[in-house]
C-alpha cells in the first residue's frame, strides 16, 4: 500500500481525492497504518465482502466525476492521471481511459492494451485500472458483488462495451501491475477459467449467440487486437464442444502463448 500511495503523491495532475476501502482487514499492522494516514486520505471500513464489493464501495463514496480503481500492491507512473484526464476531456459520460501495462514483480515486460469489444468477449484485454466516469459505473450497475473468485473486472468490462461505452487508449505503459503467483488472478481465477467464463456467458446469453458474435466481429474486425479476430471462432467452437475440464486444460496450455506470457520475462525468486 505505501508504494501505491507514493505513486499517487507523485502524480503531476493534482486535482483528486484518495479513498481507501478496508474490506474487513484483521491485520493489526494494516489497521494501524490506515489509522495513521491522516486527513488527506478517506478510509472506509466494512466487513469483508470481497474485491468487487470493495470497488463498488469506493465508487459509491467517490465525490469526483471520474474514478480510478487501484489495488494496494499496484502503482501509477507520475503522468498517468494527467494523460488520462486530458484524453477524456470533452468526451462525455460514455468514455473511459486506460493505458498500457508495465508488469513488475515475478514477471516483467510491457503489455500493449487495446479496446476491442469482440475480443473482450473471449479474454479480458483491458486492465482493471481505468479512469471511468462515475455515471458510467452507475449505468452498468457497478461490479458484480457475487464474483468473489475473480474475473469481476472482465465481466464489468463486457457490460461497458455492451452499453456502447468507448475506451480511449493512452499508448504508454503507465500502469504498473504487480505479478504474483499468490495473487487472485494466478492463484484462483485462471484455474477456474472455464467455470467463470461459463458464468459470464450465462449472465449475457444475448451477446454469445452466433448471430450476435458475427455482428460483433464485423463491427470490430478493423479495431486493434492482440490476435486475428477469426482465431476466436476456434475458441468459440472449443467452448461449445469441450467439457469444462478439457476447456480448462486447453486454456492452461494456451497461457504459454498468451500476450502476457509472450511479452513477460521471468524474475527468479531468491532461494529460501
Amino acid at each position: 500500500m505505501p508504494r501505491a500511495l507514493a505513486s499517487l503523491d507523485a502524480q503531476t495532475y493534482r486535482d483528486f481525492d484518495v479513498t481507501i476501502v478496508d474490506d474487513g482487514s484483521d491485520d493489526p499492522a494494516t489497521r494501524a497504518y490506515l489509522d495513521g494516514l491522516g486527513d488527506g486520505v478517506t478510509v472506509i471500513r466494512q466487513p469483508n465482502q470481497g474485491l468487487p464489493a470493495a470497488r463498488n464501495t469506493g465508487f459509491r463514496h467517490a465525490t469526483g466525476r471520474l474514478v480510478l480503481p487501484l489495488d494496494c500492491d499496484d502503482q501509477l507512473a507520475p503522468e498517468f492521471l494527467a494523460r488520462a484526464v486530458a484524453l477524456l476531456d470533452g468526451q462525455g459520460e460514455d468514455a473511459f481511459a486506460f493505458t498500457h501495462v508495465r508488469m513488475t514483480g515475478e514477471q516483467t515486460g510491457d503489455l500493449v492494451k487495446h479496446f476491442n469489444p469482440f475480443e473482450q468477449l473471449y479474454f479480458n484485454q483491458l486492465p482493471y485500472c481505468m479512469l471511468i466516469p462515475r455515471k458510467l459505473w452507475q449505468r452498468v450497475d457497478g461490479y458484480d458483488d457475487t464474483m468473489r473468485s475473480g474475473y469481476e473486472d472482465w465481466e464489468f468490462n463486457i457490460r461497458l462495451a455492451a452499453t456502447g461505452a468507448t475506451g480511449h487508449e493512452v499508448p504508454a505503459p503507465l500502469f504498473l501491475y504487480t505479478v504474483s503467483a499468490d495473487g487472485m488472478l494466478a492463484a484462483v481465477s485462471r484455474r477456474r477459467h472455464a467455470h467463470l467464463w461459463r458464468a459470464i456467458r450465462a449472465k449475457h446469453p444475448n451477446l454469445y449467440t452466433i448471430g450476435a458474435l458475427w455482428h460483433a466481429w464485423r463491427r470490430c474486425r478493423h479495431h486493434p487486437s492482440t490476435r486475428r479476430l477469426a482465431w476466436y471462432f476456434g475458441w468459440e467452437a472449443a467452448y461449445r464442444l469441450l467439457p469444462a475440464g478439457a476447456l480448462n486444460w486447453l486454456f492452461g496450455a494456451m497461457m504459454g502463448l498468451s500476450h502476457s506470457r509472450r511479452t513477460a520475462r521471468q524474475v527468479a525468486r531468491p532461494v529460501q
